[in-house]
């Protein structure tokens, strides 16, 4: 049985960690290894996790020397890596319970080095409040107009991280984008399962819901990692921002 290695950061979710752990140690497939990685670095994040370890002997806890963010953070995840396959999860989102066997399944039937799926927003009491249904196929083109890709429904071979520039950003907000844009660009097939496999929760003071935040990673997205020019930037930020509005309506 194909060897999978989940990566999470964790940073300030103590209400929500447990539930993305349960979620992920009920799934179908159990063939894993978890590996969380501690930003938070405080007595109370050290002891949340030590007690969440002892939950699964296949849960393991990188402890930070200083906090890197997210992206850095998967970074340092990837180093200890054991699967063949990785798949990532954000500290308060929820996976179904086949996640795993039906995504593994559809990348060895069609031979994939990537592939993300459909999922469900939910708010901070768990309530659905939007769905987001993924294109079968996008483009380095498609993605640099609208990021379509949600950080949690993707799975890839660990293979690809043998290339160092492959790695996530060093960004508050938008690190993973970078990432799915470099690997867009440099030829590999982005695949998208069109089942709902995961929960992705929306929290009101997270920075992913900052939009000062957004605006000033989503131009370094443009101008520093793709080295497009300030009016190319600021062009396919609008367009960026304009595709995040109609996803909201």
């Amino acid at each position: 049985m194909t060897f999978v290695t989940i990566i999470i950061p964790y940073y300030r979710k103590k209400k929500f960690i447990k539930n993305c752990i349960t979620s992920i140690l009920n799934q179908s497939q159990k063939n894993f290894e978890i590996i969380i990685i501690n930003d938070e670095l405080s007595k109370e994040s050290i002891e949340l996790l030590s007690n969440i370890s002892k939950l699964d002997s296949r849960i393991k806890i990188l402890n930070n020397k200083r906090n890197i963010g997210a992206g850095e953070s998967r970074n340092h995840g990837i180093k200890f890596a054991k699967g063949k396959y990785i798949a990532f999860c954000d500290s308060d989102d929820l996976w179904n319970f086949k996640k795993l066997e039906l995504q593994l399944k559809f990348m060895i039937e069609n031979n994939l080095d990537f592939s993300f799926t459909s999922y469900d927003v939910i708010n901070e009491n768990g309530k659905k409040i939007g769905f987001r249904k993924v294109k079968k196929y996008l483009s380095f083109n498609n993605l640099k107009n609208s990021c379509d890709i949600g950080l949690s429904t993707v799975m890839l071979k660990k293979k690809i991280f043998n290339n160092k520039n492959f790695r996530f950003a060093n960004l508050k907000t938008k690190e993973d984008y970078v990432l799915w844009l470099k690997l867009a660009k440099f030829g590999i097939q982005l695949k998208g399962l069109d089942l709902n496999l995961v929960r992705w929760r929306k929290c009101k003071n997270s920075l992913s819901s900052s939009y000062t935040q957004k605006l000033k990673d989503g131009f370094r997205v443009y101008n520093h990692y793709l080295g497009y020019n300030k009016v190319s930037s600021l062009f396919y930020l609008m367009l960026l921002s304009i595709n995040f509005i109609f996803k909201q309506i």
